[in-house]
């Protein structure tokens, strides 16, 4: 093989290799060890939120007309269920009239409703108060008496007093247990009350249970094919007893007054319905009486142990109460009453709703369980969830929610309710998910009960909300604000990320920020969702197959610009979707406006607050950096370095790890804007308070330098480059040493940057490098003294430094547990023991002594036996890859070495 073979062969260390066919495992390890390398770095910082508000302090919302975070509730705040008719019959507002007359049992139709009161434009709006419109339509009419409606059979009734509006009104203080409990009820005692409602064999009871219900309602026409039924005194022989199926859209604050035909027997579990009732087995009782025995036999009782505790004086009242409500939740559930189901629910809820002026979270928890699985809606659902979600404020209350199966009633309601009607409700469920996915037992709790899948239906219902033409647009971003702050506490737990991959989470979330690109905070959870998730393997492929992926994230990129941690995140999210897959890196180029707006970053965060000071002498390459009085340059962001650096990290990086595509490399290269701001990083950034990202640059550089085309504007500037390398070199940060080594590597195949480094002594440090104990700093090393060995004046240099002695035991100490290194080695003593035949009587012996050749000899002929190379990496796991390398890497060069070096000593 001629001298010009060898050299030519040598000088492609550092190319491309042009071979097309598919290459070996040993092969791509080599390349990219060699040349190209993907980069990586630290995952961003998410702070955590101290404080429990449904709006955080770095919020973007304005505080003007979000729903608040603190508020009181109190018992009067609850809708009184009894205060409208519960059965089928719409009573229609009086316009100044005392009475209403009832419309004949015999008659099939419904009853032709008056006008009906305009509802309000916005049903999911805050309610202002219990004086608000609601109260105003209460005021309008409220009845008296109204005239009884003949029973079929039974005992007869007994007499009681009827209630007038102004009693229902007022309210006055009852001392339980050390607290006080307002009563609602003027001039009847709770216990009263509980004998009351325990039988229906009254007639005058029936006509009190007629005036207490006697406030004038908006009125809801029922449809043509439904039977009106009567109050729970009984109903007509003509008109059979059935569920009313008027859900009232319209009229989402009334609880009682209409029943939907889908209530199942679980809590809030929703089936279809009929008129007959089966006992047994968590079933209804067959008739109207059964439904009263079991009324009187199983939850009256329960009522009275509730109104005794209450009204004791029993130091753990509290306990003995949360115990009541466990059983009376059992015994309805036992004997399927619980949804809309149960005839005598209002009075269960007036029940539970007095309880809450105790002010206890615990009992409110159990009182919040039982109420929702009672299948309130309305202004009642949205209170119960407040409460529930004012409870969970406190981390002390934490343990309450680990206690009680509260959460499974939360997740039911994301489940089930509509969104659009029940919209704020839905908005303090998530927000107290929110609050309790920051404790570490209580969010594996939620993984448990596949909290996954339900944020992702509910981000599927979401989705017809977001067009902000939409009346509940706004709602919707709150929603989406607190549902995925949840995700991303949970996207920590490893066993979360399979869930988020075969659920179709992240196609959700990429749904979310394409609806919600205006939203700052709902852009910045999701981009924390896929910054934590994209660091793993499965979730960063899953992410980057999803269609317009990378496109949607450079327009998020281009509108918010000077939102540092988002900005942050989704680049950090791009450079591991380029870490793992070509065709990633490919797509993201390809990008409409992809390069203007990394570059437009680069320059925005890049910019120091302050002037620099001239350079003197001015550098050899022109960066395109206009001073802070052009008009043109955008203002300095107003943060710290670090802030401005952490971003610029995670750019460079995405540039880098794009830069291995063999089509996507060279342009990059050929990029002036790119390479100006590349070196104007290195000249204006010192190591010590700027390490990682001149790495970084160092890295991206070394990339760049791989592609060797004409175009290219590294090899343009290599003596610039280099030049600006050099203080890497020369530090004492391990990590820029060895890129600084790399990028030297890459640019000393120029004769030109090779007598820069031998007239600055670089050699010397070069040869140093080889006594480490890094084989990744040795193999850099080695790179640079093979291109700089192809020079005969060179080799003579290296001589006088002892680098053929370094390179033997280099040789000698990594051999056999890296051949590649091992390889590289033999190329390099080599190229430095190649005689140029123009050897002059000054000039000293360039070969090895006798004995230098004698050691070498014996240890590349034990090197080239198989079997004795081969053992030490017998039982690896890289087995393999060690014999390919071996027989790729090590074997042809060092043949050929140690004929050379045997034909020298004999």
């Amino acid at each position: 093989m001629s001298s010009m073979e060898r050299k030519h062969q040598k000088n492609t260390l550092f190319f491309l290799n042009p071979d097309t066919r598919r290459k070996t495992s040993a092969e791509i390890v080599t390349e990219a060890r060699r040349s190209l390398r993907t980069l990586h770095t630290q995952r961003p910082f998410t702070p955590r939120d101290n404080h429990r508000y449904l709006f955080g302090e770095t919020s973007s919302r304005t505080h003007d007309g979000r729903p608040p975070s603190t508020f009181s509730l109190y018992a009067r705040n609850f809708e009184t269920p009894d205060s409208r008719p519960g059965s089928g019959t719409r009573l229609s507002p009086l316009e100044h009239k005392p009475l209403l007359a009832v419309a004949q049992d015999v008659d099939p139709d419904p009853v032709s409703p008056k006008p009906l009161p305009k509802p309000p434009s916005d049903p999911l709006e805050p309610k202002t108060g219990v004086a608000g419109a609601r109260a105003r339509l209460l005021r309008v009419g409220s009845l008296t008496t109204l005239p009884p409606v003949a029973r079929p059979e039974g005992p007869p009734f007994a007499a009681n007093t009827a209630l007038t509006r102004r009693g229902m009104d007022s309210t006055r203080p009852l001392k339980v247990g050390g607290g006080i409990w307002h009563q609602d009820v003027s001039s009847r005692s709770f216990k009263s009350l509980m004998e009351c409602v325990s039988s229906d064999s009254s007639l005058e009871q029936r006509k009190l249970s007629v005036k207490e219900r006697g406030r004038t309602v908006p009125y809801t026409e029922p449809t043509k094919d439904k039977k009106r039924y009567k109050d729970r005194g009984g109903h007509s022989k003509h008109a059979p007893c059935k569920i009313n199926s008027e859900s009232g859209p319209g009229r989402p604050d009334v609880v009682d007054s209409f029943i939907k035909p889908d209530e199942g027997t679980g809590p809030l579990a929703r089936t279809e319905l009929g008129t007959g009732f089966h006992l047994g087995n968590g079933g209804r009782p067959t008739s109207q009486e059964d439904e009263s025995t079991v009324w009187n036999v199983k939850i009256v009782p329960l009522l009275k142990d509730l109104e005794s505790v209450a009204a004791g004086e029993s130091v753990n009242v509290v306990d003995l109460l949360c115990d009541a409500c466990d059983r009376l939740h059992g015994a309805l559930a036992e004997q399927g009453m619980l949804g809309r189901r149960c005839s005598r629910r209002s009075v269960l809820l007036r029940t539970l709703f007095r309880l809450i002026d105790l002010d206890s979270a615990q009992l409110n928890l159990h009182l919040a369980k039982l109420t929702l699985a009672l299948s309130v809606s309305g202004n009642n659902l949205l209170n119960i969830c407040k409460l529930i979600f004012k409870i969970s404020r406190s981390e002390s209350n934490d343990i309450l929610f680990q206690n009680n199966s509260i959460i499974d009633s939360l997740l039911n309601v994301l489940r089930l309710e509509d969104v659009f009607l029940s919209g704020e409700a839905v908005l303090y469920c998530v927000g107290t998910l929110k609050f309790l996915s920051g404790n570490i037992a209580l969010l594996r709790l939620l993984l448990a009960k596949d909290f996954v899948a339900v944020a992702t239906v509910l981000l599927q219902k979401l989705h017809p909300l977001a067009q902000p033409d939409q009346s509940q647009f706004t709602i919707a971003g709150h929603i989406l604000m607190q549902l995925t702050a949840t995700l991303r506490n949970l996207a920590d737990l490893s066993e979360s990320r399979p869930l988020f991959v075969s659920h179709g989470t992240l196609t959700e979330l990429c749904q979310v920020l394409r609806c919600y690109q205006g939203d700052q905070d709902v852009c910045t959870n999701v981009a924390r969702v896929f910054s934590k998730l994209s660091s793993y393997t499965d979730c960063c492929l899953a992410l980057a197959q999803i269609p317009g992926c990378c496109s949607l994230f450079i327009e998020m990129l281009s509108k918010h610009q000077r939102k540092q941690d988002l900005v942050l995140r989704l680049l950090f999210t791009l450079g591991n979707l380029t870490s793992q897959s070509d065709e990633t890196r490919e797509l993201l180029f390809a990008a409409r406006g992809c390069m203007s707006i990394l570059l437009g970053l680069y320059r925005l965060y890049g910019r120091r607050r302050e002037p620099r000071e001239p350079r003197e002498p001015p550098a050899p390459h022109t960066p395109p950096v206009r001073e802070p009085s052009d008009p043109s340059d955008p203002d300095p962001l107003p943060m710290g370095l670090q802030e401005t650096e952490d971003v610029l990290v995670k750019l460079v990086r995405v540039v880098a790890n794009m830069s291995i595509h063999p089509t996507v490399g060279p342009a990059l290269a050929a990029n002036t804007q790119l390479v100006d701001y590349l070196l104007d990083t290195l000249e204006f950034r010192s190591i010590q308070e700027s390490e990682e990202l001149l790495v970084n640059v160092a890295a991206t550089i070394n990339n760049l330098s791989f592609y060797q085309e004409d175009g290219s504007v590294v090899r343009e500037r290599g003596l610039t480059v280099a030049k600006l390398v050099l203080k890497l070199l020369l530090s004492s940060s391990t990590d820029a040493i060895l890129e600084a080594t790399r990028v030297f590597g890459n640019l000393s195949q120029s004769s030109e940057v090779r007598q820069f480094i031998l007239c600055n002594k670089v050699h010397r440090f070069v040869v140093t490098l080889l006594d480490s104990k890094s084989p990744e700093v040795c193999f850099s090393a080695c790179g640079v003294l093979t291109n700089l060995a192809l020079d005969p004046s060179s080799r003579t240099t290296l001589t006088q430094e002892g680098t053929h002695t370094k390179l033997a035991d280099c040789l000698r100490d990594f051999g056999p547990v890296d051949w590649q290194l091992a390889g590289l080695v033999c190329r390099t003593l080599w190229n430095i023991t190649e005689d140029s035949g123009t050897k002059t009587k000054t000039e000293p012996p360039c070969m090895l002594d006798h004995q230098e050749k004698e050691a070498l000899q014996e240890v590349l002929t034990l090197y080239l036996d198989k079997e004795e190379a081969l053992q030490w990496t017998a039982g690896d796991a890289m087995s393999d890859f060690h014999r390919a390398c071996w027989e790729m890497e090590f074997l042809p060069v060092a043949q050929r070495l140690r004929s050379r070096i045997k034909s020298q000593v004999d």
